[in-house]
């Protein structure tokens, strides 16, 4: 498989966020019922001397997929691979993987859903019976040349379930939805995370950075971070009420955790459109964006608010998400949210 170099910056932009990862169940905050669950599977495993039955973990990004696979193979002790889904182009690609893991190693597919028809076929026999077929040659020289692979746990993350295919889907023992975190949960993540990063931070600061961050751990990990960076810049490095406030404002992060975009788009949708209702191609021209990104990357959460409806006709604005835009624009004449 081709290997790409990643820029410096994002790697160690990677380093950091592995730091900010829970390594251990134990650590794993919120997700009560999916923790419990799998640590009944994995007690019985290890009990057994078995390899983990294949996973399945779905749920929008950034609330602990990734986190949860690499927890899985901590729990087991043993050896993970990680590949995104698209990064598999060739038949060859997955049959080195699968011919390089050790038994009850984890192979962890993120995006599972955008794995190449062709892979999957390959992937059938290797999670059911654990071998991988190879047919040598072309025509009717053409032979299966087949080979025993050890048992071994695949870990598959997607956002979107409805994509995968159904033989693949059923080849999964285990499926678990990740849920968003309360505000509690995400404050006790974002007191974790300070902790780790070497950072004071006042509870009702972190209650703040929690209440702010859609439910999602890696938002309130990044907010945390930018928080951080006023707090050393402009204070004395102590994140208080006052400084998470002060940065929110700057990095124009609202009460509801709303970004510029996503104030723009409900904007443009009440006063272009008159409330709606809109398509979304129309949308996405008058923003600049594209549709999908407007449709996997923004509306999700607006839509978890009730500020947007998807309707036959298009896109609509709610009186909830009227009030928000109504109040937001009084706050911005007065220079606060």
């Amino acid at each position: 498989m081709t290997e790409v170099m990643a820029p410096v910056v994002a790697l160690e932009d990677e380093e950091l966020e592995q730091t900010l990862r829970p390594r251990r169940m134990s650590e794993f905050v919120g997700q009560q019922r999916v923790k419990d669950q799998l640590a009944i599977a994995l007690e019985a495993a290890k009990a057994r001397d078995e390899a983990l039955d294949h996973v399945l973990l779905v749920g929008p990004p950034g609330l602990g997929k990734t986190s949860l696979a690499y927890i899985v193979r901590e729990e087991l002790g043993v050896g993970i691979r990680c590949v995104a889904g698209p990064a598999l182009e060739r038949k060859g690609d997955i049959a080195a993987i699968l011919t390089g893991l050790e038994r009850h190693d984890v192979l962890f597919i993120d995006e599972i859903h955008r794995l190449n028809r062709s892979i999957e076929e390959i992937l059938y026999p290797a999670l059911e019976d654990f071998r991988l077929d190879i047919v040598v040659g072309q025509g009717p020289a053409a032979r299966t040349l087949t080979l025993d692979l050890p048992q071994f746990t695949l870990v598959g993350a997607t956002t979107r379930t409805g994509l995968l295919t159904t033989p693949l889907r059923d080849r999964f023992g285990m499926t678990f939805r990740l849920e968003y975190y309360d505000a509690s949960d995400l404050g006790t993540i974002v007191r974790r995370s300070a902790r780790i990063l070497d950072v004071t931070i006042e509870d009702d600061a972190a209650d703040e950075i929690a209440r702010r961050s859609r439910g999602t751990p890696r938002i309130a990990n990044r907010i945390l971070k930018r928080v951080r960076d006023v707090a050393q810049v402009k204070h004395d490095g102590v994140i208080s009420n006052a400084v998470a406030r002060e940065a929110l404002v700057l990095f124009e992060v609202d009460e509801q955790g709303l970004e510029r975009i996503d104030r723009e788009l409900l904007g443009a949708i009440v006063d272009k459109f008159g409330g709606g209702p809109v398509g979304l191609s129309t949308l996405a021209v008058s923003l600049g964006e594209e549709p999908d990104t407007i449709e996997d990357v923004y509306e999700p959460y607006l839509l978890q608010l009730g500020f947007i409806q998807r309707t036959p006709r298009g896109r609509v604005v709610t009186e909830l998400g009227r009030a928000h835009v109504g109040a937001f624009a009084a706050r911005r004449d007065d220079q606060l949210f």
